[in-house]
C-alpha cells in the first residue's frame, strides 16, 4: 500500500500549481520568467500576491494531503514521511511539465505539518526570522530546513532519513542560489 500512496503522492506533487495558475490567469509562465521558479516567491515576482497566495496554499496541500491520507489509511511515521517525501519529489520533477519543477519547500512544509506540527512551526519561525532580516527567500529557506532535523532526531526519529533526504533535495535544488549568494548575487525582496 504505501508503494501505492507514494506513486499517488508523487503524481499529485506533479501539479504544478504556479503553472497551471499562471495559465488560467493569462500571466507569465513562471518557469519563463523572474527566477524561472515555479513557486510562490516567482509568482510573487511575476504575477502578484494573490496568485503567489494561491501557488504556495497549492503547493502546500499538495505535501500535506499524502501525509494525512496515509496516516488514515493506519501506516507508520516513516511510511508516511517517505509518502509525503514522493510528493516533494513530484514538485521538483514534475511528470506533467517536462520534469522541470520547483525548490519544493512549500510542498516540504506542507509534509512536516502533517508529520510533526511542531517542527513545522519551528521551521516557519526560521523562515520568518531570516528572511525578515535578509529579505532573501532561498537563505530563509536553506536555514529552515535543516533546523528541523534535530527537533526530528528527538522527537520523531523514524521520519529522520526520509526528512534527510528530503533537506539534501532541498539544498541541492537551492545550489544556483547557494553560489549567488556566496558572490553576493542574489535576488532580494
Amino acid at each position: 500500500m504505501v508503494w501505492l500512496l507514494a506513486i499517488l503522492a508523487y503524481l499529485l506533487g506533479s501539479l504544478s500549481f504556479a503553472v497551471l495558475l499562471s495559465r488560467l490567469f493569462g500571466t507569465a509562465d513562471p518557469r519563463a520568467g523572474g527566477s524561472g521558479n515555479p513557486g510562490a516567491t516567482n509568482m510573487l515576482r511575476l504575477a502578484g500576491k494573490k496568485l503567489a497566495i494561491l501557488t504556495l496554499l497549492g503547493d502546500l496541500a499538495k505535501g500535506l494531503l499524502p501525509v494525512l491520507i496515509a496516516r488514515l489509511l493506519g501506516v507508520g511515521i516513516m511510511q508516511e514521511a517517505w509518502v509525503g517525501l514522493a510528493a516533494v519529489i513530484g514538485h521538483l520533477y514534475p511528470l506533467y511539465f517536462n520534469f522541470r519543477g520547483g525548490k519544493g519547500v512549500a510542498t516540504a512544509a506542507g509534509m512536516l505539518l502533517a508529520l510533526y506540527p511542531p517542527a513545522a512551526l519551528l521551521a516557519a519561525a526560521a523562515w520568518l526570522l531570516t528572511f525578515k532580516l535578509s529579505r532573501t527567500s532561498s537563505l530563509a529557506s536553506l536555514v529552515a530546513t535543516p533546523l528541523t532535523l534535530p527537533l526530528l532526531a528527538w522527537q520523531r526519529p523514524e521520519a529522520l532519513l526520509p526528512m534527510t533526504v528530503l533537506t539534501g533535495l532541498i539544498v541541492w535544488r537551492h545550489r544556483s542560489n547557494l553560489r549567488d549568494l556566496l558572490d553576493g548575487r542574489e535576488r532580494h525582496f
